[in-house]
């Protein structure tokens, strides 16, 4: 039964580091979907009309590359199992080029969430989270899930984040003293809640509270929407991160290299590939490589 053979390929996937669970619904669904139609096998026709059911081609492509990569893992056993050919074009779609905050405007953006609503602690509450975000690249779940004890003399220990990766993000003296003036009122505030941000209810923040507070924010410091440019998110603020630190990259290829390493481990990037993605984000970045280009073409070497 090929629901038997969804549940062996996701326990082989999860034993992995992965997650699964788009994959666990939607493999699921395919599976019942073949033995409705009296098959045991993968067979490329079921799995094509199994992932056009929806209206959306990307969304297509995306089930479709579920389905291709689980038959090639049966396959290895039982060549009766067929991979489909990926007839709505590839699962993955460009990444769009993040948008990058000047550090004027991350000022102006913590100084509105230090302003945004009532006098409550909600205002230094987003105004810690955003300067957070800002000066160590953390993704926005990775805050949200910090705890008290999270914070130690050697920075900020982040505990099985996507990809079940644990890290040590270090923490420049002006974002501890930020971050102790911070803790000290919300203590006060919320003394029996161990996670170190929480909301006016007194529990942990939820990210719709952050996408709420950083538009509000945004939209009161001036950060609003351009026709071709990506608009600003929580998010913006680690890809901010993420591209200055590859500014700041010295010159040479052994340095380079070594940078690009330690900026993917720091980032908790699964490969260094989504590290280079970066350096299309700004065009500081795409003129140092077009010069670099250049100087090859005319014959110097690195």
């Amino acid at each position: 039964m090929l629901a038997d053979a969804v549940a062996e390929y996701l326990a082989v996937r999860r034993a992995g580091g992965f997650a699964c669970r788009s994959e666990n619904l939607l493999l699921q669904s395919f599976a019942r979907f073949a033995a409705a139609a009296g098959e045991s096998h993968v067979y490329a026709p079921t799995a094509i009309r199994w992932a056009g059911l929806v209206r959306s081609v990307p969304q297509s492509a995306r089930r479709l590359g579920m389905v291709r990569r689980f038959a090639r893992y049966l396959r290895a056993e039982d060549p009766r199992h067929e991979i489909p050919f990926a007839v709505f074009g590839s699962e993955k779609r460009p990444r769009p080029v993040p948008y990058i905050l000047s550090q004027h405007e991350i000022r102006r953006l913590v100084a509105a969430a230090s302003c945004s609503g009532y006098r409550t602690l909600r205002r230094e509450t987003y105004a810690t989270f955003f300067a957070l975000l800002a000066c160590t690249g953390l993704r926005v779940s990775e805050t949200i899930r910090l705890r008290l004890d999270d914070i130690t003399p050697d920075g900020l220990v982040i505990r099985c984040s996507k990809f079940r990766k644990s890290r040590l993000v270090p923490l420049h003296e002006t974002a501890r003293q930020g971050l102790t003036r911070y803790l000290k009122r919300r203590s006060r505030y919320a003394p029996a809640e161990d996670h170190v941000f929480v909301s006016l209810r007194r529990k942990p923040l939820l990210i719709h509270d952050v996408e709420v507070a950083f538009k509000t924010a945004a939209r009161a410091s001036g950060l609003v929407e351009q026709p071709g440019r990506s608009r600003p998110t929580p998010h913006s603020l680690r890809h901010t991160f993420a591209v200055r630190a590859l500014l700041a990259c010295p010159d040479g290829r052994d340095a380079i290299t070594k940078h690009m390493v330690a900026l993917s481990t720091y980032l908790g990037h699964a490969k260094v590939a989504d590290t280079y993605w970066y350096l299309e984000a700004v065009p500081e970045l795409m003129n140092d490589i077009a010069a670099r280009c250049e100087a090859f073409a005319a014959g110097e070497r690195p």
